[in-house]
């Protein structure tokens, strides 16, 4: 059944596979494929590294620890901004000129490749763990709020994210981060933020009615917020998905300040989590799974529709997590380079055939028309002709061949038309015969 909240994201995910398709004019080389050609400005560089750090762990995961915790629940998505703002300040500055495609690969040029290699498997089962972990999680949320099954929304959502990433390269994924970024910014700051508040009853009730120390950025325990630091500020200061989205910057002005600028969000995103998930544990029953507390808040708070909208932030945050095993994986991202050349191979040879074959049907479908039309002309000037038949009529490049002809002509014999007659059975008497020459 066609609800809104499946229109909303089958409106999302159709919008992301054509943003893939338009992407690939960009896509000249390879750099253009992995990097974006290093020519992204400050707006889209801010807007692509907020998405990807933002995923499926800042938005599900700081709800439920919100929902566990309250306000300390923040501590997660703030470590990444934290983390975000060192590596922009102070290691920026040191790699971004060296022209680099992977981190591995600066492993490689600093150490042996050995060492690279060593470090690209690292990378890879850390970016599979996370990628697997995010789109479960797609399976989870989708499940609940649309009733789709988990093994189908697992299935659809992935496609998609395959496709696009693969088919437009970073491109693609600058342009659709961007649309993730305001998806994201406006359902979960500016939707379901307040409504979650006001649900509860306004930030005073929701006070009284919280357990003691939710709204206590300690409560979380500082061996927990420790974990968070050595985890999350360490892991997004080498993530490969991160450093991708600062090789393409223009320069290093919009690499540092978009880095600041998203640092800043990162940590106002941190307290919305860790707000949405207090409140709902105000108005929600104890959850056997608190993984679901981002599902059912939406659920219970937002009408049918606004929910579609939440719905497609929240599979932009996973979906922007899910990708870490794609382009942002050294051997992933060769691969798709890969295929994306074979793309562009096959596009020009089914040109060169379009070409060949307008070069050939043109001068053909010509021919037959000047044909049929000087053959009207002799039906019409000949009225003893009462059937013609021209089978084979073989065309090409050079104009029309009639193979074979057969005139029936009518009893009457009228001595002004004899000519016009001669001139008939002449046609059916040729073997090769240009017709636009008979009158």
């Amino acid at each position: 059944m066609l609800t809104p909240d499946f229109a909303v994201m089958a409106l999302y995910m159709l919008g992301i596979v054509l943003t893939g398709f338009w992407a690939r004019r960009k896509i000249t080389s390879q750099e253009e494929f992995l990097v974006a050609g290093r020519s992204v400005g400050l707006l889209l560089y801010a807007g692509t590294l907020a998405a990807i750090v933002l995923g499926g762990a800042s938005t599900v995961g700081g709800v439920k620890l919100g929902y566990q915790y309250g306000l300390s629940g923040m501590w997660l998505v703030f470590m990444y901004g934290l983390g975000i703002l060192v590596l922009s300040v102070w290691f920026v500055p040191k790699i971004l000129d060296m022209n680099l495609y992977t981190v591995p690969e600066l492993l490689g040029r600093r150490f042996s490749r050995r060492v690279r290699i060593a470090g690209g498997i690292v990378m890879a089962a850390y970016d599979f763990m996370v990628a697997v972990t995010a789109t479960i999680a797609v399976g989870a949320v989708m499940k609940v709020i649309l009733g789709m099954p988990r093994t189908e929304a697992i299935f659809l959502s992935s496609i998609v994210m395959v496709f696009y990433s693969v088919i437009g390269g970073m491109w693609s994924l600058t342009i659709t981060d961007i649309v993730q970024f305001v998806i994201k910014t406006v359902g979960i700051l500016f939707v379901l933020l307040p409504a979650s508040i006001l649900h509860a009853g306004g930030f005073g009730a929701m006070a009284a009615k919280l357990p003691d120390g939710f709204l206590n950025l300690g409560h979380i325990g500082g061996a927990k917020i420790f974990s968070f630091f050595i985890l999350y500020f360490f892991g997004i200061t080498i993530g490969q998905d991160v450093w991708q989205r600062v090789f393409t910057a223009k320069n290093l002005r919009v690499a540092r300040t978009g880095g600041v600028l998203v640092a800043l969000y990162c940590f106002v995103y941190a307290a919305a989590g860790g707000l949405i998930g207090a409140a709902a544990h105000v108005f929600l029953p104890p959850l056997a799974d608190p993984d679901s507390a981002f599902a059912y808040a939406v659920n219970e708070v937002l009408p049918v529709g606004m929910r579609g909208l939440v719905l497609a932030a929240a599979l932009a945050a996973m979906t922007e997590e899910a990708q870490r095993f794609g382009l942002a994986n050294p051997e992933a991202a060769a691969q798709a380079a890969a295929f994306h050349e074979s793309l562009k191979r096959l596009d020009a040879a089914a040109q060169g055939l379009s070409i060949r074959l307008v070069n050939a049907l043109v001068p053909g479908l010509t021919a037959v028309a000047e044909a049929m039309v000087h053959l009207s002309q002799l039906i019409a000037d000949v009225d003893e002709i009462a059937e013609l038949d021209i089978n084979p009529l073989i065309v090409d490049d050079r104009g029309v061949t009639a193979v074979d002809a057969r005139i029936v002509v009518a009893a009457r014999h009228v001595a002004g038309e004899l000519e016009h007659l001669r001139a008939a059975r002449a046609l059916g008497a040729q073997r090769h015969v240009s017709l636009g020459a008979v009158r």
